[in-house]
């Protein structure tokens, strides 16, 4: 496996991250063990979480993943091998003051992670995304504190607007603060606007790693989906049909699948092949509800597109005529 810098950091991750929001939720803890061993086993040397993952599910908690993770981590003494990654914004309680990025929330939000997670330093520690009633110099200073204090090496952020990225670095620079090292935006081949219309500029100027989440489209790029078969009947997929079907994503979904089927592997291995060929894309957060789907995904890795199916891909799915055609 060839890892990559992070951004301008001193650290190299894989080129898949493995993200672990299923965990608590999806995946019990047996499994979620066995995909973190398998994991590991393969190389994958950064794991991404969040402090509020996953509040959603029923008899569960905010916290529970970290907490998953923090057992396994202090049951296989793996600590030292990864690059641990989490993020805090969310409400962990019904305290109203137990969410955002005030200075009191991020210290309480570290303290209860490294506790949750069994650790003394947090590797990258992210804003899940902005928050509007907090001053963005309060909580740079307070995440700088925890940087100079060595609990946290970087920071970074996710969800955010490129304004707000570079208001944070002329923020960091006047005060000498740390800045975020890294940005963690929504990214895929059906969902490209979004990260290419300003994002990469910023990204560029200011060599950010990028982790992107939801590369597959909330399971949309895979062969469950097909616009004249059957649908699942899950949450999630309720979520992918309100988002992506639309004639033109359709035509990307049957595209991607076209290409895949031609190489003989999986449309999720096509989809984030296309992912990694871009210049500006360190690593693609990647979950698994099973070891097997896990294997799946990082076999991506050994899929090489060549320059015409680059180029079929990226004009089935380019944004920019659609952009140009509304203004």
């Amino acid at each position: 496996m060839e890892y990559r810098r992070l951004g301008t950091t001193g650290i190299k991750i894989s080129p898949i991250v493995l993200g672990t929001m299923q965990m608590g939720w999806r995946v019990d803890e047996e499994e979620s063990f066995k995909i973190m061993d398998k994991a590991l086993e393969l190389g994958i040397n950064c794991f991404d979480t969040a402090d509020v993952y996953s509040y959603w599910a029923e008899n569960s908690h905010a916290g529970k993943t970290e907490e998953i993770i923090g057992r396994w981590l202090n049951d296989r003494s793996t600590r030292d091998d990864l690059i641990l990654a989490t993020k805090l914004r969310g409400a962990m309680s019904d305290d109203i003051n137990d969410r955002g990025l005030s200075r009191r929330h991020v210290h309480q939000a570290i303290t209860n992670s490294l506790k949750r997670l069994q650790t003394d330093w947090i590797d990258l520690y992210q804003i899940h995304s902005f928050d509007n009633d907090t001053p963005i110099e309060e909580t740079l200073h307070a995440m700088n504190l925890l940087v100079e204090k060595g609990i946290v090496n970087y920071i970074g952020a996710s969800n955010i607007h490129p304004w707000m990225l570079v208001e944070s670095f002329w923020v960091s620079e006047k005060n000498g603060y740390a800045r975020f090292e890294t940005v963690q935006p929504p990214y895929s081949i059906v969902r490209r606007m979004l990260v290419e219309h300003q994002m990469e500029h910023v990204i560029k100027k200011f060599g950010l790693g990028v982790i992107p989440y939801s590369p597959l489209a909330g399971g949309f790029l895979t062969e469950r989906y097909s616009a004249d078969g059957p649908l699942p009947d899950t949450p999630r997929s309720e979520g992918a049909q309100k988002r992506y079907f639309t004639e033109k994503r359709w035509e990307i979904h049957d595209t991607v699948k076209e290409i895949a089927k031609s190489k003989e592997v999986k449309m999720t291995q096509v989809a984030i092949a296309w992912i990694l060929a871009k210049d500006f894309i360190t690593a693609p957060i990647i979950g698994a509800n099973s070891v097997e789907q896990l294997e799946e995904n990082v076999a991506s890795l050994e899929v090489k597109l060549d320059e015409d199916e680059i180029k079929r891909l990226d004009e089935v799915s380019d944004w920019v005529a659609d952009y140009e055609s509304i203004r």
